[in-house]
């Protein structure tokens, strides 16, 4: 009986020892040194080209900071990097242009970027013909 307590009161202790490293953690992480709150960020800049690791800076009430960033080499430059949107499916070819079309709706603009609420896409039509093959 002693045994079973004593093995009741060691995991117990490790189960508070062990939630009590995992709070100490989330609260560094948290901790910057910072008490404001409303942090305005610009737009992601990359090191080089136009595309990949880069940076993003952030003003509040004359603190700044600068935050790690990323954008990604096939995106859609038109539309920015802080702007996510659901995309329709391709409408059909138009015979007068050679080209499709379709919409995308704001799903979320991350950092407050300033995003459009709706976009529209189009690119060339395929010129090849896709015939599905009948199964013998």
């Amino acid at each position: 009986m002693q045994v079973r307590s004593l093995f009741l009161l060691l995991v117990l202790i490790l189960v508070a020892a062990t939630a009590e490293a995992g709070k100490n953690k989330k609260e560094k992480t948290k901790k910057d040194g910072s008490k404001c709150e409303d942090w305005r960020w610009g737009p992601c800049v990359p090191n080089s080209k136009d595309c990949g690791l880069g940076y993003r800076e952030g003003t509040c009430k004359g603190e700044s900071k600068k935050l790690k960033c990323k954008i990604p080499c096939n995106w859609k430059k038109k539309f920015g990097a802080d702007c996510k949107y659901k995309f329709e499916s391709w409408g059909g070819c138009s015979a007068q242009t050679g080209l499709k079309t379709r919409s995308g709706i704001l799903k979320k603009a991350l950092y407050n970027a300033q995003c459009e609420e709706t976009v529209y896409v189009t690119k060339p039509c395929s010129s090849k013909i896709k015939s599905k093959s009948k199964g013998q």
